[in-house]
This record gives C-alpha cells, structure tokens and sequence, in this order.
C-alpha cells in the first residue's frame, strides 16, 4: 500500500512539473527555435491531457481503480489527439468514426475531471447549451437558430479550434502558468515572509495596525498569487491571529482579511488569471488593463485601510507591540531583491513592449538568479526547491486549465449555435428602457453564477454573454469587461456562498454566514465603484490628466466620508443622523465629474456636506 501510494505521490509530481515546463516551453518560443513546426494546438491539448490526469490522481471518486483508469485514458487521448490533430482538424470530413470516438472520449474525461475539481456549475451550463444548439431550430423569435446535428456538436466541441482549444485555454497555459511559476518562486525564497514583514514595519506602529498589516500584506501578495481563497489561506494564518490579539472582533478579523485578499485579483502587476482573458478578449495590451484597473483598486484598498483605522479607533484598539515589529532597514536589507522582478515586469511591459508571458519568463529568470545569492530566510536554493518551484506551479495550474477547457467550449458553442445573438437581443432590449437596470441584472446575475464557479469561469461566460449588449449601449468596451470582472470577484465575499470568506471564518473560528455580511460591509467599494467607472471613464485612466486627477481625488473623498458612516467614528462616534448625512455625502463626491452636466456642483454640495458633518459635536459611546 505505501509502495502504491509513493508512486502516485511520484506520478503526481511529474505531471505537475510537466504541466509548467509544457507552458514554458510554449512560452519562451522554444519550437521556433528548434525548428519545430507544431500547432499551438497540439501543446494545449497536451498540457489540458496532463490537468485531466492530475485531477483523476488528486480528487479521487469511486473505486481508486478506476480514477487510474481515468487517468491513463486521460494521457492515451492527449497523446492520441496531439499527434492526429493536424489531420483531425483539417480533414475531419474523411475521417468520421475517428474524429467522433476522440471526441466522445475527450468530452466524457473532461466534464468527469471539472466534476472532481469543482462541481457541477459548468457543466450544467455546458448540458444548457448543448440542449440549445442541438434543440434551437424549435425556438421562435431572435432565440430560433438552426440546430445542429450531435455528431457535428461533439466533434466542434473537442475539434474545432475555436471551442476547447481557443482563446481561454491558450491563455491558461501560455501566460498564467509562467505567472504562477513566478509567485512560486517568489513564495520559494522568502516573498511571502517578507511582505508579512514588510507590512509590520510600515503599518505596525499605527493605530490598528494589525489591521492595516493584514491589508498591506494581502494587498502585495494577492497581486503575487491572484487567488483569494488561496491567499487567505497563506497570509491569513498570521494576520488572523495577530487582528484577535490587537482587539478585532473574529469575525471582523476575518472579513477584513477576505476582503483583501479577495481584492488582489484586480491588484496590479500581476492581478489574476482573469486580466489576461480580459485583455485577450479586447484585443488589448496588459499594459492597458493593468492601468484601468488601477484608480479603482486603489480605491478599494483605501477603504479597506480607512476602515481598520477607524473601527480601531472605535474600539480603541492599539498598535503592535513594538517587540514584534522587526526594523525597517532590516527588513529591506534582507528582502530588497523581492523588488527586482515587479521592476523587470513593469519594465517588460512598459518600456520594451513585451507580451505578458515572456516578461514573466525574463522576471522569473532575474529572481532565480538573485536567490542564488540571497533568499530572506537565508534558505539556499536548490535544484530540489527548483523542481518544488514548478510541481507547485503545475498543482496551482490545474484548476484553471480546467476551467479554461470547458469555458472555451461553453463560449465556442454560445457563438456558434447563435445564443449569442439571442441572448444580446434581449439583453439589448432591456438596457433601452434603462442602462441602469441592465448594469443591476448583469451585476445580479455576476455574483450569483460565481456563487458556483471561481472568477475566471464567471468573467468568461458573462464577457460573451452581457458584456457584448453593454458595449452595444454605448459603454466602452473596457468599463464593460472590467464591470463583469468586479462583480465576478464579488461572489467570493458576497454570502450565502462567499468562499473567501468562509474560509477565513474558519481559521478565526467565527460565524461564516456573519463573517461574509461583514466582508460584505467592509469591501462595499467594489459593490459601487463599477457602476461608477461605467459611466466615468476618467476612473479607467481615460480622459485628461485634469480629469482623471480630480475624478480621483474627489473619489478618494467619497470613499473616505462613506467608510466613516459605514463605521460610524470619525473623530468620535457618529450619531445615526450624522452618519445617514455623511454616507449621503460621500456618494455626492464620489459622483464622477464627467458622469453628469452638473456633477461638479454635486461634488461640491458633497463637500460642504461632509464638512458640516465634522462641526457636529461626536456622540459619547453608551
């Protein structure tokens, strides 16, 4: 039995490493440099056979003989569909019997694997939407579409370049896996005690500081990680404990570390897998993505920050110790190189152009070459941490292959069975009576389908689906994406299934449900900021610099005065008039200028409505 299980460890560890050194491979061009003519699709399919076997091994179901099985099915059809995927995919017509066993193989093992990894989210909505297209001639109205036949449906679905190996799945592999091998390596010489570090001398000497470290560590690694839960789960276990100790309520301690961590996803550099299918989907630079989806992330982290600051001034809660807060010139002394690969990245991005992945690769080979030198724990890089740096890369990979696959194929068939179109006549058709109620559906609809599916399934199904009516209604395209991204985000703090912050309810043994309402209450910014930078394209960093400069002062305004009656202290405690008045406030300043004819006078009227609010003598605590 230990012999069998020191096997599975072993094939498990190989496939992983395997998974990112394909990606790698693919990456940093290597084919053309070697001469190789291959099609990008044959390594995709390898990459999403090695995910598929992974999952069969990791999430075993049933008898363990027959996830094995599972598992070398899995390896026979990426092996299989690899080689013959030239002649498949050209010549699908003359080879009828083959192109539909492959398909029917590669479908089966593929919805089985998504069921171990996550649920049954994607593909019920895949079984939808195969209904659809094989049904859809039996419609009327803009819905009636011609159906399509099963055996053509099955070999789109696996075959056809635009479906399970498309944009989604090229960008799982090509650019996110080079990002993860880099949080890997960050993670592997130190990074993530060096933020937590970091945060303790920045912020540890301030009122609510422990607070405040939770969010500033949060904040540096989840733009490393770009995972929430996975984040919470890292920083969490120091930052939880130490909010506790310094007087946090539970709950609170937890709620505020989902909701940073949670936030991450849209922090630059690096942000989450979902930024990359956003700028794919656009046709955009990262670059442009990255500085659209700073004002508003900026915005959210000042909230999160406003709001320990003030609820530990409510509860008079006090700094660190001084005994556990390390210098500062130490702190740097032994983690400046942390700094090096964020530089080379923006570098890479900004100043030479390069795509996503290869500043990653270039970032990743900068860093390896710094930790031979110097680690922060002192902890010497091997070639053992090396091949730790990309098992653990190839695990994190797996999930979001996955995901890919099956999402590509979800969107592929939307497009090709005309749901699109439908579904965008409809949605059309309410954005017409009101903008505004089409942008509160999208929202609704965002946060409950990511009730059961993570950020990238989300964006990826809503980015066909309600983003293409948005930008028909007059949005810009990247307000509309960015707006089904946010709220996609949102489902993991928003209850009843508020992932995030369950799991950080877990670790500060707190009531889940009460801790996501109050994640919910802390990280109110990301509920209302989208709708706000839906109609002021100055908060994406479009407009002047007069604009957007004072779009972001004025936002910063707002989000300050809003946070202060959602906590209710300012310079003491508010009484319930003041903080209604105050909120009020808050959301006049925060109107954007450029939103409305007369929105400067808003913002005005804001002002001295806050202003006025702060001459009100505080209410003395019961």
């Amino acid at each position: 039995m230990r012999g069998s299980l020191r096997i599975g460890a072993g094939a498990i560890s190989a496939l992983a490493g395997l998974i990112a050194l394909t990606a790698v491979f693919w990456s940093s061009g290597a084919p053309l440099w070697i001469g190789w003519r291959v099609y990008p699709e044959q390594v995709l399919i390898v990459a999403l056979a090695l995910a598929m076997t992974l999952a069969y091994l990791t999430r075993p179901s049933g008898p363990p003989a027959l996830s094995w099985l599972a598992a070398g099915l899995s390896l026979a059809f990426g092996g299989w569909l690899a080689v013959r995927f030239p002649t498949l995919s050209e010549n699908v017509f003359y080879h009828p019997t083959e192109a539909l066993i492959v398909s029917a193989v590669g479908c089966v093992l593929l919805i089985e694997a998504v069921r171990r990894t996550m649920g049954w989210s994607l593909i019920v909505i895949l079984g939808a939407v195969c209904a659809y297209a094989l049904f859809s001639s039996n419609f009327s109205g803009p819905l009636q579409s011609r159906s399509i036949a099963p055996d053509r449906l099955l070999t789109f679905l696996i075959l056809d370049s635009a479906s399970l190996a498309g944009a989604a799945l090229t960008i799982a592999v090509a650019v996110v896996v080079p990002f993860l091998i880099l949080s890997q390596l960050l993670l592997a010489t130190g990074g993530s005690a060096f933020f937590s570090d970091l945060s303790l001398a920045l912020a540890g000497r301030r009122r609510g500081g422990a607070g405040k470290i939770a969010i500033l560590g949060s904040a540096f690694f989840g733009s490393v990680s770009g995972s929430a839960v996975s984040n919470v789960a890292s920083t969490g276990a120091i930052t939880i404990p130490m909010m506790q100790d310094g007087g946090y309520r539970p709950k609170t301690a937890a709620a505020i570390e989902a909701a940073a961590s949670t936030g991450g996803q849209l922090m630059p550099p690096i942000m989450g897998a979902a930024a990359f299918l956003l700028a794919e989907n656009l046709q955009a630079s990262y670059v442009d993505v990255m500085l659209a989806a700073l004002i508003p992330s900026v915005l959210y982290y000042f909230s999160l920050f406003t709001f320990a600051d003030l609820e530990a001034g409510r509860l008079n809660i006090a700094p660190v110790p001084e005994n556990r807060i390390p210098p500062m010139a130490r702190v740097m002394r032994r983690g400046w190189f942390v700094f090096a690969p964020f530089v080379v990245l923006l570098a890479g991005l900004f100043a030479f152009n390069l795509r996503p992945e290869t500043a990653a690769l270039v970032a990743t080979l900068v860093l390896l070459g710094l930790s031979l030198i110097q680690t922060y724990d002192n902890r010497r890089v091997s070639l053992r941490v090396l091949v730790d740096v990309m098992i653990s890369a190839g695990k994190a990979a797996v999930e979001i292959v996955l995901i890919c696959a099956i999402a590509g194929m979800i969107i592929g068939l939307v497009a090709r069975s005309g749901l699109s179109f439908g579904m965008g006549f409809f949605l059309v058709q309410l954005g017409q009576s009101s903008l505004l109620l089409l942008l509160a559906v999208t929202a609704a609809v965002c946060i409950v389908m990511g009730m059961g599916l993570p950020t990238v399934g989300v964006y990826l199904l809503l980015a066909s689906l309600a983003a293409p009516p948005l930008v028909e209604l007059g949005l810009q395209p990247m307000a509309a994406h960015l707006f089904v991204l946010y709220f996609g985000m949102l489902s993991m703090l928003t209850p009843p299934v508020a992932i995030a912050a369950f799991v950080a309810a877990n670790m500060a043994k707190a009531p889940p449900m009460a801790t996501g309402f109050e994640a919910v209450r802390i990280g109110w910014p990301a509920y209302l900021i989208p709708f706000f930078f839906a109609a002021s394209p100055a908060l994406l960093m479009d407009g002047t610099a007069w604009q957007i400069v004072a779009t972001a002062v004025l936002a910063l305004a707002g989000v300050y005065a809003i946070t202060a009656a959602i906590v209710g202290h300012l310079r003491g405690a508010l009484a319930l008039p003041t903080r209604a008045t105050l909120a009020v406030a808050g959301v006049a300043i925060l109107w954007p200028i450029d939103a409305w004819q007369h929105a400067l006078w808003l913002n005005l009227a804001g002002l001295a409505l806050a202003a006025a609010c702060l001459q009100f003598p505080a209410r003395r605590p019961a």
